[in-house]
Protein backbone atom coordinates (compact mmCIF):
# COMPACT_ATOMS: atom_id res chain seq x y z
CA UNK A 1 0.00 0.00 0.00
CA UNK A 2 1.30 3.45 -0.77
CA UNK A 3 2.14 6.25 1.78
CA UNK A 4 2.34 8.82 -0.43
CA UNK A 5 -1.00 10.91 -0.76
CA UNK A 6 -0.14 11.19 -4.57
CA UNK A 7 -0.09 7.70 -5.49
CA UNK A 8 -3.26 6.91 -2.86
CA UNK A 9 -4.94 9.11 -5.19
CA UNK A 10 -3.24 7.80 -8.53
CA UNK A 11 -4.18 4.28 -7.43
CA UNK A 12 -8.04 5.06 -6.91
CA UNK A 13 -8.14 6.62 -10.17
CA UNK A 14 -6.41 3.96 -11.87
CA UNK A 15 -8.96 1.33 -10.39
CA UNK A 16 -12.14 3.68 -11.32
CA UNK A 17 -10.65 3.56 -15.13
CA UNK A 18 -9.79 -0.15 -14.75
CA UNK A 19 -13.78 -0.64 -14.13
CA UNK A 20 -15.06 1.74 -16.45
CA UNK A 21 -12.68 0.20 -18.83
CA UNK A 22 -13.65 -3.50 -18.22
CA UNK A 23 -17.12 -2.39 -18.94
CA UNK A 24 -16.15 -1.43 -22.65
CA UNK A 25 -14.04 -4.26 -23.23
CA UNK A 26 -16.41 -7.04 -22.14
CA UNK A 27 -19.52 -5.07 -23.47
CA UNK A 28 -17.80 -5.01 -27.23
CA UNK A 29 -16.34 -8.81 -27.04
CA UNK A 30 -20.30 -9.62 -26.69
CA UNK A 31 -21.15 -7.66 -29.42
CA UNK A 32 -18.51 -9.37 -31.63
CA UNK A 33 -19.74 -12.73 -30.34
CA UNK A 34 -23.11 -11.98 -31.26
CA UNK A 35 -21.94 -10.28 -34.31
CA UNK A 36 -19.79 -13.10 -35.40
CA UNK A 37 -23.11 -15.97 -34.49
CA UNK A 38 -25.06 -13.70 -36.61
CA UNK A 39 -23.28 -14.48 -39.78
CA UNK A 40 -22.90 -18.31 -39.02
CA UNK A 41 -26.54 -18.57 -39.02
CA UNK A 42 -28.65 -15.79 -39.66
CA UNK A 43 -29.32 -14.24 -43.69
CA UNK A 44 -26.99 -11.48 -44.37
CA UNK A 45 -29.49 -8.80 -43.65
CA UNK A 46 -29.99 -9.67 -40.25
CA UNK A 47 -26.33 -10.35 -39.89
CA UNK A 48 -25.26 -6.66 -40.95
CA UNK A 49 -27.48 -5.00 -38.22
CA UNK A 50 -25.91 -7.07 -35.85
CA UNK A 51 -22.04 -6.35 -37.16
CA UNK A 52 -23.25 -2.33 -36.92
CA UNK A 53 -24.05 -3.02 -33.54
CA UNK A 54 -20.49 -4.46 -32.44
CA UNK A 55 -19.00 -1.50 -34.93
CA UNK A 56 -20.58 0.38 -32.68
CA UNK A 57 -19.37 -1.05 -29.56
CA UNK A 58 -16.22 -1.03 -31.12
CA UNK A 59 -15.45 2.65 -32.00
CA UNK A 60 -17.19 3.50 -28.37
CA UNK A 61 -14.37 1.40 -26.82
CA UNK A 62 -11.47 2.96 -28.83
CA UNK A 63 -12.56 6.54 -28.20
CA UNK A 64 -12.97 5.82 -24.32
CA UNK A 65 -9.72 4.44 -24.39
CA UNK A 66 -10.46 0.54 -23.30
CA UNK A 67 -8.67 -0.54 -26.55
CA UNK A 68 -6.67 0.94 -28.95
CA UNK A 69 -8.06 2.50 -32.18
CA UNK A 70 -6.16 0.36 -34.47
CA UNK A 71 -7.00 -2.52 -32.68
CA UNK A 72 -10.68 -1.48 -33.21
CA UNK A 73 -10.40 -1.27 -37.15
CA UNK A 74 -8.52 -4.33 -37.19
CA UNK A 75 -11.32 -6.34 -35.68
CA UNK A 76 -14.09 -3.80 -37.51
CA UNK A 77 -12.16 -4.85 -40.72
CA UNK A 78 -12.08 -8.90 -39.88
CA UNK A 79 -15.65 -8.45 -39.27
CA UNK A 80 -16.54 -7.12 -42.53
CA UNK A 81 -14.27 -9.52 -44.32
CA UNK A 82 -16.08 -12.57 -42.80
CA UNK A 83 -19.58 -10.88 -43.28
CA UNK A 84 -18.50 -10.85 -47.04
CA UNK A 85 -17.11 -14.72 -47.96
CA UNK A 86 -20.23 -15.81 -46.19
CA UNK A 87 -22.32 -17.68 -48.85
CA UNK A 88 -26.06 -16.68 -47.41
Amino acid sequence: MANIKSQIKRNKQNEKRRLRNRLYRSSTRTAVKKARLAIAEESKKEAQTTILEAVTHLDKAAQKGAIHKKNAARRKSRLMKHLATQKK
